[in-house]
């Protein structure tokens, strides 16, 4: 039981980091917790909210993840980019002075 657990968390998790599935995914998952059909219906006062919690919890989750990815992807490529502006300032140069009198 919790080998399934784990190899559909990691198959969720691997699949939402996938750009083409991910909107798919997202989807689904909110259909699914607004489709009133559910593997534990929502009238069985404990279970019936918990599997509900934890997909909600696990959406949100793998979601702030994936943007939290995107925006240190976003800032390393600013940095890299201000660092070979910077690189590129910063080249010596060879200059011939002349004193005058």
């Amino acid at each position: 039981m919790t080998a399934s657990l784990q190899g559909l968390y990691a198959w969720y998790r691997q699949t939402i980091r996938n750009p083409k599935y991910r909107w798919w995914l997202i989807l689904g998952t909110l259909a699914y917790l607004v489709f009133p059909l559910d593997l534990a219906p929502d009238f069985i006062p404990v279970i019936g909210q918990l599997d509900d919690a934890l997909l909600i919890t696990l959406l949100f989750t793998e979601v702030s993840q994936v943007l939290i990815e995107r925006v240190k992807n976003q800032k390393t490529a600013a940095s890299d980019a201000a660092n070979s502006a910077t690189s590129e300032a910063e080249t010596p140069v060879d200059v011939r002075s002349v004193v005058i009198d």
